[in-house]
């Protein structure tokens, strides 16, 4: 029994010491984390990094790159001018719709969407230019929304050439895609400064509507004041620094209207509210109409653009552009070529189209001159006309829709000298911007139409240019 308590005391003895001694150790340990102990750092992990510009082998149709804007055909009774991506050549008309172009690539924007409209870019400030341009004046369009050391070669390549425009698609749904009033200007930033440092003016095709806004195909919103709305904004920001607007693209195609038929009120419904929403933001700027197609065929797929043209003045256009747009593909025949005799001729008049003659003016360059009688017989003769898009492919491959209105390296820089040439002579002063088809993208191959309407090569860091190129940089201006 006294061995028990014994043994019962020394443990109590232990547990009391080892309770003292858990005491002290607490308490060193407390003024040790309050008074010695420094943590360190966290670290940090980055929110999921976003490049600035990115680069992609898929570009936006211009910018939805539109950008992507080249040459287009339509299956003709369709007689078509390059667009953004070419299509079909002439035959006869059928019930087939126009082949689509390639829908603009989902790309995520180069920074999260706000909420609310970004602050307004710092403007640079620039006297006003007037809305009657020089006859002419000269213009490539290019691809300048991704790689932005790409967009720096090319607006050098455009300036060293002696032209003073540069046309770029600035897609709605780039802009303004994750929501209404969610908008991302991180491109178009970069892009009017680049443009500016090298002195270029600049003109900016605007198409593309955000899905959130209606449709996925290239078409017009389901609210066109969601339209103003883009373009104000767009404009407010870009005061006296963007010195065109370009409304929508060949309105006149199905494929180009979100797949509804072609018609003119509407486009002029759209045409005016985006003219009032850019005037209202910046007075100074020139807003130009539509590129049409040159076009034969007459349907649901297809109006011919001299048709659409006067649906738009019947519609009340007249007040709502600056300066007309039209698209001059050269085709098959010189520039020098009257529609007249185009018509009728064996090759250069398409001989699968089967269209009355009168609608077979459109393949040649002088079609424009079509438009132009359009304008006149509407009391619009004050106003001048912009090319917005023009050339020659040389397009060498038997099976491309394209083939049969090719013409060789050396016929397509003298056709571009000789129309420069001719509209200087004889179209002044109601031509005015040129802007011809194009500083390529470095990312076609050849199996991408656009590739052989080009006047450089598809190449980086590597600079290429074709015949073309040099010797509109050796023309007089």
């Amino acid at each position: 029994m006294q061995s028990q308590k014994k043994r019962n005391t020394t443990t109590q003895f232990l547990l009391a010491a080892l309770l003292v001694v858990m005491g002290l150790g607490a308490g060193v340990f407390s003024i040790w984390a309050l008074f010695v102990y420094e943590p360190a750092p966290a670290a940090v992990v980055p929110a999921t990094a976003i490049p600035a510009y990115i680069a992609t082998a898929t570009p936006v149709a211009s910018p939805t790159r539109m950008e992507k804007p080249t040459a287009t055909s339509v299956p003709t009774s369709p007689a078509q001018p390059p667009t953004d991506t070419p299509t079909q050549p002439a035959q006869p008309p059928t019930d087939t719709p126009i082949p689509p172009t390639q829908p603009p690539a989902d790309t995520p924007t180069s920074q999260p969407p706000t909420d609310t409209p970004a602050p307004t870019a710092t403007p640079t400030p620039r006297p006003p230019k007037p809305l009657t341009m020089n006859s002419p004046e000269y213009g490539m369009q290019a691809f300048l929304w991704w790689r932005p050391e790409v967009a720096d070669r090319d607006l050098a390549l455009i300036k060293e050439a002696g032209f003073g425009w540069v046309k770029q698609g600035f897609g709605w749904r780039d802009i303004e895609g994750a929501c209404k009033g969610c908008f991302d200007w991180s491109f178009t930033d970069r892009i009017v400064e680049q443009t500016e440092r090298h002195g270029l003016d600049l003109m900016v095709r605007l198409d593309y509507q955000p899905y959130w806004a209606g449709g996925y195909s290239n078409g017009p919103p389901a609210n066109y004041e969601d339209f103003g709305d883009f373009v104000h904004a767009l404009a407010s920001r870009y005061v006296g620094r963007i010195r065109a607007y370009q409304i929508w693209n060949e309105p006149n195609l199905s494929r180009e209207w979100g797949e509804k038929p072609p018609n003119p009120a509407e486009y002029t419904a759209l045409l005016k509210i985006g003219y009032q929403r850019i005037k209202e933001a910046d007075p100074n700027a020139m807003v130009i109409s539509a590129g049409l197609t040159p076009t034969s065929r007459w349907d649901h797929v297809a109006v011919p653009d001299v048709e659409f043209l006067k649906g738009m003045y019947a519609a009340g256009a007249k007040p709502y552009f600056d300066a007309l747009g039209a698209h001059g593909a050269g085709f098959k025949a010189p520039p020098e070529a009257d529609p007249g005799e185009v018509a009728e001729h064996p090759v250069w008049g398409n001989p699968g189209d089967p269209s009355p003659l009168e609608r077979k003016r459109v393949y040649c360059f002088r079609h424009v001159e079509d438009l132009r009688q359009v304008m006149v017989e509407n009391g619009d003769a004050g106003k001048q006309v912009v090319i917005l898009e023009f050339g020659w492919t040389s397009d060498p491959r038997p099976d491309s829709p394209y083939h049969w209105h090719s013409v060789s390296n050396e016929e397509k820089a003298d056709y571009f000298v000789r129309a420069y040439q001719y509209a200087k002579e004889n179209w002044s002063p109601w031509i005015g911007l040129m802007s011809l088809i194009y500083v390529a993208d470095p990312d076609w191959t050849e199996e991408a139409e656009q590739y052989w309407w080009s006047v450089t090569f598809p190449s980086y860091p590597e600079t290429r240019v074709h015949l073309a190129y040099e010797q509109l940089k050796a023309m007089p201006k």
